[in-house]
C-alpha cells in the first residue's frame, strides 16, 4: 500500500475509532445509570449499590496484569472484537433472564463482573494499538479524539438515560445498548490494526514464552525504562492523594454546604465539559512539545483546585456565588486531566516497543487503581475524625510535594534534553538583540 493509500486509511481509522468508542461508552454509561437506578429502586440499599460498584472495579483490578500478557501475544484486532462479541452476549443473557424470570441482583452482578472485563480487554487493546491504526503525526489528535467521545457520553448519558428510564422497561434498554455494540463490531472489523506497526517475526522462545515469563517480562522491560517508572510511581502517589478529593467533594457539598442535589449534578456535568473542551482543543492543536513538563503543571493546578475545594469553609459565600465557584473549578479539574494525561499517553505510545504496550499500559491501569479502594478508606475516616478543609489541603500539599520532588528539573531535562538546548538558545537569541541594541 502506498503512502497515500495508508493516510487515507489512518483517517478512516482515526474517525471510526472515534465513532466506535462514542457508541460503545454512550451504550455502556446509559447502561451504568439504568442499573444504578434499577438496583436503588428496587433494593434502597446503598450496600447493594456499592457492591456492584466493586463488580465493576475488581475484576478489571485483579485480571489487568494477565490481560496485557494476552494483548501483546495475541492479534489486537482479534481481541477488541471478541470482547465485544462478549459484551453483547453478556448483555444478551440478562435480557433473556429479565424477560423470563425477571431481574435479579445475582444476574446483575455477574454482568458487570463480565463487562468489567470485556470493558478493559478492550481498552487496552485499543490503546495499544494507536500506533498501528494512525499515523504518529495524529498520535495525540487520537487520543484527544478518544478522550472526547469519552467525555461527551459522560455528559450525554446521564441526560439520556434520565429522560428514558421513566419511558421504556429494562428489556428495551438491554436491546438498545446490545445494538449499540453490535454496531461497534461491525465498525471494529472494518479496522485494520497492523496498518503502521512494525512486522516482526515471532521467534521460537517467544512463541513458547508462559504467561509468567510473558509478564515477568514486562516487569524488567519497565524496570529498563526510568520514565516509565516515574509515570507509574507519579499515577500511585497521586491517585492515592486525590481520593481525598474524590470522597471530600461531595462530602462537602451534600454534607457542609447543603448543595442542592440538582446544582450538584450540574457541577459534575461541568467536569465532563472541562474534559470535552480540552480534549477538542488537543485534537486540533500541534503535538505538545514537553509532555512530561505539561504534566507536571497540570497535576500542580489539579492539586490547587484540590484546595481550593476549601474555599467557601474557610470565607462566607452567597449560595449562587458558591454555585458558580465549583461549576469554575471542576471545568479546569476536568481540563487539568485532559491536559495531564493526553500528553503523557502520546508520548508513551511514541517510547514503548508495541511489544510490550499491552503489558505496559494494563500495568499502568493497575497501579493507578490500586491504592485508590484503600485511599477512599482511609479518608472516610479521616473526614469523620478530622475538618475537611484540613485534610483536603494537607493532601494538596502532599500532592505538589509529590511532583515537584519526583519530576524535579533533573527528571525533565533527562527525558526532554532538548529543553535545555531550547533555553540555551533562547538566551542567546536574547543576548544578540540586546548587543544589537
Amino acid at each position: 500500500m502506498d503512502n497515500s493509500n495508508m493516510l487515507k486509511k489512518a483517517t478512516y481509522h482515526l474517525w471510526t475509532f472515534t465513532i466506535s468508542k462514542l457508541i460503545a461508552s454512550f451504550g455502556s454509561q446509559v447502561y451504568s445509570f439504568a442499573i444504578s437506578f434499577y438496583i436503588l429502586q428496587a433494593t434502597g440499599s446503598a450496600k447493594s449499590f456499592a457492591l456492584n460498584l466493586i463488580c465493576n472495579v475488581l475484576p478489571r483490578t485483579i485480571a489487568a496484569p494477565f490481560a496485557g500478557y494476552i494483548i501483546d501475544k495475541y492479534p489486537r484486532k482479534r481481541i477488541v472484537i471478541i470482547s465485544q462479541i462478549a459484551t453483547t452476549l453478556a448483555i444478551g443473557g440478562l435480557l433473556a433472564v429479565s424477560v423470563t424470570s425477571g431481574l435479579s441482583l445475582t444476574a446483575i452482578y455477574i454482568t458487570s463482573c463480565i463487562l468489567s472485563l470485556t470493558s478493559m480487554f478492550s481498552s487496552v487493546a485499543f490503546t495499544s494499538s494507536i500506533t498501528g491504526l494512525v499515523d504518529e503525526a495524529r498520535i495525540q489528535k487520537a487520543m484527544s479524539l478518544n478522550q472526547m467521545s469519552i467525555s461527551f457520553a459522560a455528559i450525554a448519558s446521564p441526560a439520556v438515560g434520565g429522560l428514558l428510564y421513566g419511558v421504556i422497561s429494562m428489556p428495551l434498554f438491554l436491546i438498545f445498548y446490545m445494538a449499540a455494540s453490535a454496531v461497534a463490531i461491525v465498525l471494529d472489523a472494518t479496522m485494520n490494526f497492523t496498518l503502521f506497526a512494525a512486522q516482526k517475526a515471532e521467534t521460537v522462545e517467544s512463541a513458547k514464552e508462559s504467561m509468567w515469563q510473558g509478564m515477568k517480562a514486562g516487569v524488567s522491560y519497565l524496570k529498563l525504562q526510568p520514565m516509565l517508572m516515574t509515570i507509574i510511581w507519579i499515577a500511585l502517589l497521586v491517585n492515592f492523594l486525590f481520593s481525598a478529593y474524590q470522597v471530600g467533594y461531595s462530602f462537602i457539598l451534600i454534607e457542609k454546604l447543603k448543595m442542592v442535589s440538582q446544582h450538584f449534578g450540574f457541577t459534575e456535568g461541568a467536569f465532563a465539559i472541562g474534559m470535552l473542551l480540552l480534549s477538542i482543543y488537543l485534537s486540533v492543536r500541534k503535538e505538545i512539545k514537553f509532555p512530561l513538563l505539561v504534566s507536571k503543571r497540570g497535576i500542580i493546578l489539579m492539586a490547587a483546585i484540590m484546595g481550593g475545594t476549601t474555599l467557601p469553609l474557610l470565607f462566607t459565600m452567597s449560595y449562587n456565588i458558591m454555585f458558580g465557584y465549583y461549576i469554575l473549578l471542576e471545568l479546569g479539574l476536568g481540563a487539568c486531566i485532559v491536559f495531564v494525561n493526553t500528553p503523557t499517553q502520546v508520548m508513551m505510545q511514541k517510547q514503548i516497543a508495541d511489544e510490550f504496550k499491552g503489558r505496559v499500559f494494563s500495568l499502568i491501569e493497575t497501579v493507578a487503581m490500586a491504592l485508590s479502594p484503600l485511599g477512599m478508606v482511609l479518608y472516610g475516616f479521616l473526614y469523620d475524625v478530622f475538618p475537611a478543609e484540613w485534610v483536603l489541603l494537607l493532601s494538596s500539599g502532599l500532592c505538589v510535594g509529590v511532583v515537584l520532588a519526583m519530576l524535579r528539573p533533573s527528571v525533565i531535562r533527562k527525558v526532554h534534553p532538548e529543553l535545555t538546548e531550547e533555553k540555551i538558545s533562547k538566551t542567546n537569541k536574547y543576548i544578540k538583540q540586546k548587543g544589537v541594541i
